[in-house]
């Protein structure tokens, strides 16, 4: 009697072994105590990918422009940007930008601004802002968005020239954009051009009472120094994320609201013209420009830089090049990230990918460049749409940057 009972529990818990089957996965029982196989799935999440798959998986979409409900663009914008906003968890209150210029240097064919000014009532951005020479006219604008990179001691600096550069910046910038401040080849086009500091870049980049002395001043600092406070960063990202989340906001928000309240400073500025404001940036820098050009009505052009992809393409095997500071939580049930950047509609949108990028999914990248077609076609703008490919690594080179410039030259300049 009792050898029967052990034989029908073991069958019971077989059983149970079998039913949790995901995907292919055999899920054992709590303790591991039945013999069985358990083969696990080839993916960053080892056997816990199934849950997200299955997850994923049921993804309604609901607020993709491509429901047969929507039919009009801009009725749709009006529903879905609201949604993406809120999932981000921070709201802060609007405030005067009451910007201050601290230096004010001649470049020759522009003017270098160096200024700070508040995109909340706690929070104080610098920035630098490159003005144009020439006759009195609203000009215009690019937000430059400068990358991650792992490189944290300076941000607005990637994108815009400054004096006496630090060796390690400019070697950074020959590796992500064939040694030029993309910033400034714009303002000698005739755009006015801002470059803020990213939460965690730059000036606003984390210091610790038991850091050494050293690293308070980028100028003096040593190549192996820079070295270590990138290092000591990125280790700590999680850390940044996890005190972000308990203060009820997301990483995601902070990035994208202060891009946001940077359009309104823009706005502040007589030499701009608020009909043709357009973004760009690479990498997080493209994250970034993507989410400012699906969320502010403003922005009516945009290039958007080694950074696309469906989410559900990545979940497998590239949940690293997401990681904490680009998560909008809840987003996936409603749209896809090609979903949010296709707001910019009928706004003109370039997204540039290199084939070697190992950071996104072929499959994924092809998807997402799709979608947005679909999307573009569907309200009745496909020529301003143009996704680009490069036989190249992870970068926004001179070539990348010349078919960017033309593109926003297209639709920003008379």
């Amino acid at each position: 009697m009792e050898q029967k009972l052990h034989q029908g529990i073991a069958a019971a818990v077989a059983a149970m072994a079998l039913h949790l089957a995901v995907g292919g996965v055999l899920a054992a029982p709590p303790g591991d105590s039945a013999k069985q196989e358990v083969v696990i799935p080839d993916a960053q999440t080892g056997s816990l990918y199934p849950l997200l798959r299955a997850t994923a998986s049921r993804s309604t979409f609901d607020l993709s422009f491509l429901q047969s409900r929507f039919q009009d663009v801009e009725a749709w914008k009006r529903e879905a940007r609201p949604k993406v906003l809120s999932l981000l968890h921070y709201d802060p209150p609007r405030c005067d930008p009451r910007a201050e210029v601290v230096e004010r240097v001649d470049c020759g064919a522009y003017v270098r601004e160096k200024l700070y000014f508040y995109t909340t009532p706690d929070i104080r951005v610098p920035a630098y802002l490159l003005l144009p020479k020439g006759e009195p006219k609203r000009r215009p604008a690019i937000v430059a968005l400068h990358d991650h990179g792992a490189f944290f001691v300076w941000g607005k600096e990637k994108v815009i020239a400054t004096p006496n550069e630090h060796p390690a910046l400019t070697e950074f910038k020959r590796t992500s954009y064939s040694g030029r401040s993309y910033g400034d080849e714009l303002a000698k086009r005739g755009y006015v051009v801002i470059a803020i500091d990213m939460f965690y870049w730059g000036e606003r980049r984390m210091l610790l009472a038991q850091d050494p002395p050293a690293w308070r001043d980028r100028d003096t600092m040593t190549v192996e120094d820079v070295a270590a406070m990138n290092r000591r960063c990125s280790a700590q990202t999680s850390l940044v994320a996890t005190g972000l989340f308990e203060a009820g906001v997301t990483w995601a928000g902070v990035m994208f609201l202060d891009d946001i309240r940077t359009v309104d400073f823009l706005l502040t500025r007589p030499e701009v013209d608020p009909e043709r404001i357009g973004c760009c940036g690479l990498s997080v820098g493209g994250f970034r420009a993507a989410h400012l050009a699906g969320l502010d009505p403003r922005i009516k052009a945009a290039v958007v830089v080694g950074w696309m992809s469906t989410y559900g393409s990545m979940l497998q095997n590239k949940l690293t090049s997401i990681g904490f500071m680009k998560v909008v939580p809840g987003l996936y049930r409603h749209m896809d990230l090609p979903d949010v950047v296709s707001m910019l509609a009928p706004g003109a949108l370039m997204v540039i990918h290199g084939t070697q990028d190992g950071l996104f999914p072929a499959d994924g990248v092809r998807e997402a460049f799709d979608k947005i077609a679909a999307v573009y076609q569907k309200a009745g703008v496909p020529e301003r749409f143009q996704g680009v490919t490069y036989e190249g690594p992870h970068e926004f080179n001179a070539q990348m940057q010349e078919k960017a410039f033309a593109w926003l030259d297209r639709w920003l300049k008379p």
